[in-house]
């Protein structure tokens, strides 16, 4: 088997939902990609959805956000509310536990950032809770990150960006970026692989131990897939 042994490939119509988070969202344009898609809003993203006068189907979360604004009114009995006041989870969490009882795999993530700096870092550790049970993608200002816990090769545009950080630690040799990685480990607090060149037609990513995210450019509105290698 080739050692490389999924390749990344970018596919339409298959997003099963598009989870928008309490934070910067991004605009119109990037929703009006995906039509006929479940939308969810944890919480306060109802509101934020609400002034791009979009109305989405599920409003998840404990509601405190949502139930505290005047605006809610407008919402009601035009979204699904799924409320749920237990806080050992946060509304990310309760969203995407909601995804996986409904039978939801590639998820499309939206509002991943912005606003209170300990709510990325908690969005951050869900991710890694749940990338193994889903397919996870975040989109923030024009990049798709992706979880990654293989070997991989995909085809990048010349010159795009690629930025690989740890989670926390991963070893990996590779081929295709302006500055290679030879057996070589990153990881949190000693070494990132941040703001990387794509030189090559194909890169390709040996992973030896950890995983990491990987930053791209977006394809919207295609969905990242790491299909095995025969």
């Amino acid at each position: 088997m080739d050692k490389f042994n999924y390749k990344l490939t970018f596919k339409n119509d298959i997003v099963d939902s598009i989870l928008c988070l309490d934070a910067v969202l991004p605009g119109i344009e990037f929703f009006s990609r995906f039509n006929d898609v479940p939308l969810l809003a944890a919480d306060g993203a109802s509101l934020k959805l609400y002034d791009l006068s979009i109305i989405p189907g599920f409003i998840i979360g404990d509601l405190d956000t949502f139930s505290s604004n005047p605006l809610s009114e407008q919402l009601i009995g035009k979204s699904e509310i799924i409320h749920s006041s237990e806080q050992e989870t946060n509304d990310f969490e309760k969203s995407l536990n909601f995804c996986i009882g409904k039978g939801w795999k590639n998820i499309m993530i939206a509002g991943f950032h912005g606003g209170a700096l300990e709510h990325t870092l908690n969005n951050w550790s869900i991710i890694k809770k749940f990338s193994r049970r889903l397919n996870l993608c975040i989109y923030d200002d024009g990049r798709y990150a992706l979880p990654v816990y293989n070997s991989i090769s995909f085809n990048p545009e010349m010159n795009e960006l690629i930025s690989i950080i740890p989670q926390p630690m991963s070893k990996m040799t590779t081929k295709g970026l302006q500055w290679e990685l030879k057996n070589e480990t990153l990881e949190l607090g000693l070494r990132e692989g941040a703001r990387n060149i794509a030189r090559a037609e194909v890169i390709d990513i040996e992973l030896h131990i950890g995983e990491y995210l990987l930053f791209i450019d977006q394809r919207l509105p295609q969905f990242p897939i790491f299909d095995k290698l025969k």
